[in-house]
């Protein structure tokens, strides 16, 4: 079980609202969940670490990838959790929906992705190590992974472990998932900070999928 691997209790991964996560995202959500100057900030920090030309993944994606317009990939491919959402999404090439925290496996070859993202949703999984360690084979050796968060969420759908800890934790928390999923080459990025009513932080945490899996 993954919570060994971790060292974490089961309960750190419940929620206060444990309805079917399908049904929580059934209503499309087309509106932006950072503000405008965290965006920019992801959207520069892309700029500068996932390769142009690439095949891209961006997992629990939704009607936006806040990836720069003027950079061209190969291929996004694109998951979440609501149809209706990813349909809206012009950068994706093709996507899928998947309930991660009931079925964490990536229906993709081995080592055929050149750089994945999770913008704003690592707090929603349960099975977080299950989901990475499907990341880093599908990634090729050495490709990115960009986990990116803010302190906003959805409160009632993040599990416990994020709501007891405040932004330093969550990025602790995200390396420990990096880790124990095989990823190499931690580190953490500060691309924004937290200024009360003027701007969101925006925090990164980049890991390196292994030369083999």
């Amino acid at each position: 079980m993954e919570e060994d691997v971790l060292g974490l209790r089961p309960e750190a991964f419940s929620k206060l609202d444990d309805e079917d996560d399908e049904i929580f995202y059934e209503p499309p959500r087309l509106v932006c969940h950072i503000d405008d100057g965290a965006i920019a900030a992801l959207t520069q920090f892309y700029r500068q670490i996932l390769p142009a030309g690439g095949v891209l993944l961006d997992l629990m994606s939704s009607w936006v990838s806040h990836l720069p317009p003027e950079i061209a990939y190969a291929e996004v491919i694109g998951h979440g959790m609501n149809a209706e959402e990813l349909a809206a999404n012009p950068r994706l090439s093709r996507w899928f929906v998947q309930n991660f925290n009931r079925d964490p496996v990536l229906a993709l070859p081995d080592n055929t992705i050149d750089a994945a993202m999770i913008c704003v949703s690592i707090q929603y999984l349960q099975r977080p190590i299950e989901l990475l360690r499907q990341a880093a084979r599908v990634l090729r050796p050495g490709g990115p992974i960009v986990i990116s968060f803010s302190n906003r969420c959805f409160w009632t759908k993040a599990v416990a472990v994020w709501r007891a800890l405040d932004d330093d934790g969550h990025a602790h928390l995200v390396e420990h998932y990096l880790r124990h999923a095989g990823f190499t080459q931690i580190e953490t990025h500060r691309l924004a900070e937290w200024v009360e009513d003027v701007c969101d932080p925006m925090i990164a945490v980049v890991g390196r999928a292994p030369a083999t899996c």
